[in-house]
């Protein structure tokens, strides 16, 4: 089996095992917050299914390229900042509406095309990466004087800066490429935030928040 096969299906598992985890959770929160839920799990499946394109294109047929790179792009571009937007708005008790949410699809959709058309695309996507992760962060800051969820997204961050610091060269260390290396980094980093979405306030089972809307 090739290294980029092995990584792939391994990275594609653990975003699948966290979108599963995540949905099973879903029936202990208040139905203002499943919104977000949702965001959140899309926001495991999209980079479950690039994952897993990457595995295809590599151990069974070059063709799948496109759509690895059609996912990859909607991952980053998409997945993460849902990802972080749901962090926020768990961890500070935020009620957002389906139409907020779907504006906030609709409007990244956007801004990846406007900075797509001015040829700014790599710009934006540093911009996007680190705003995800400074929301991340302070998801995990505001439940202090908890430590383990500053800790998950501390870690979480630091995973996500050494992976895209590797995925930045094609140069081999060892028997893996550097963009393999990446990848299975990307999978504790997944499975760490999981478990701090999971950790936010609302997620115990114990009681439901009252719907409120912005």
């Amino acid at each position: 089996m090739q290294p980029a096969v092995f990584s792939g299906a391994l990275l594609a598992l653990a975003c699948l095992a966290c979108a599963v985890a995540l949905g099973k959770a879903r029936r202990h929160y208040g139905e203002g917050e499943q919104p977000a839920l949702f965001c959140a799990l899309l926001g495991f499946l999209l980079p479950a299914a690039a994952a897993a394109a990457g595995a295809l294109r590599h151990g069974v047929d070059p063709g799948w390229q496109a759509a690895q790179l059609w996912l990859s792009q909607a991952s980053i571009f998409l997945a993460w900042p849902l990802l972080g937007a749901a962090a926020l708005t768990l961890a500070r008790g935020w009620l957002w509406s389906r139409p907020n949410w779907g504006r906030l699809v609709l409007g990244l959709c956007a801004f990846f095309e406007l900075f797509r058309q001015m040829h700014l695309l790599e710009d934006y996507r540093l911009l996007l990466s680190l705003a995800s992760l400074l929301l991340i962060l302070y998801a995990g800051a505001v439940q202090w004087p908890q430590r383990r969820p500053l800790l998950a997204a501390l870690a979480v961050a630091g995973l996500l800066v050494l992976g895209e610091w590797l995925s930045a060269s094609q140069d081999s260390l060892g028997p893996l490429h550097r963009v393999e290396l990446a990848q299975l980094l990307l999978i504790p980093a997944y499975g760490l935030l999981a478990w701090l979405l999971l950790a936010l306030p609302g997620s115990d089972g114990q009681t439901e928040k009252p719907v409120k809307t912005l």
